[in-house]
């Protein structure tokens, strides 16, 4: 029987992969995404093209508004498995600024428990899971993104601490945790010649990551193979945070 998974933040990216990649298994997906036009723009690519899956539909959400929130979830008849991967991040040295990390940590970390606690009850109904996106972030910190970085160690955090309290409630809480992967937040990087190749050569596996191998990951850990696993926050790095 097909399963119902909603994916916030899956309107691009590691999120677009993920969403894929369960509608490809026959899940039905509903995706969501905060800007409007990408969410149409996708939709629109995703209709028109005949290879896609009928199951995979997107609507606009924004993590930060409960409203939203407790709208959509009540639009879902049932629901097996939550993906968070909405986030955002500022760069520049902009997250020193106590607003621009107060917006931050408000989508990566207090959407992703919005979510989690409006969801919950549907998810006990069926013994669903819930998958979160954490970083190579949750593990060292970084000098340049400071919200981004706390925001991903709470989500390390609050992972394994969900999968305590909902155990009994028969709910899985796992998380992923993506090192260098190439996707438009990280174009710049990518395209920066003498950078992408510094990144390579400390990666054990010689290569950046891609949507799709997260998506992998993700799958494994929201399938019944993984039945027995909760509270993992799993490196999806190419060995690079164990350098």
């Amino acid at each position: 029987m097909p399963r119902q998974i909603l994916i916030t933040g899956g309107a691009s990216g590691i999120g677009l992969a993920i969403a894929k990649s369960f509608a490809a298994c026959g899940d039905r997906v509903l995706a969501t995404g905060f800007d409007a036009g990408q969410v149409d723009q996708q939709a629109e690519l995703f209709a028109t093209d005949s290879h896609n899956s009928p199951e995979l539909s997107f609507t606009v959400l924004d993590v930060t508004q409960p409203a939203q929130i407790e709208s959509l979830i009540h639009s879902l008849p049932t629901l097996d498995v939550l993906v968070n991967c909405a986030g955002t991040i500022r760069r520049g040295g902009m997250e020193f600024d106590l607003d621009a990390f107060q917006q931050v940590v408000d989508v990566n970390l207090h959407g992703t428990m919005r979510m989690c606690v409006g969801c919950k009850p549907k998810l006990a109904e069926r013994g669903g899971c819930i998958l979160n996106i954490a970083s190579m972030l949750s593990f060292f910190g970084s000098g340049y993104v400071p919200a981004y970085s706390a925001s991903k160690g709470g989500i390390a955090q609050l992972t394994k601490s969900l999968a305590i309290a909902w155990a009994a409630e028969g709910i899985r809480v796992n998380a992923v945790a993506p090192g260098w992967i190439e996707t438009a937040l990280t174009d710049p990087l990518v395209n920066d010649a003498s950078r992408r190749e510094a990144i390579v050569g400390r990666t054990p596996l010689s290569r950046w990551g891609t949507p799709e191998d997260v998506a992998g990951a993700a799958m494994f850990l929201c399938s019944p193979a993984a039945a027995f696993i909760t509270g993992v926050v799993l490196p999806v790095d190419g060995g690079y945070s164990i350098m």
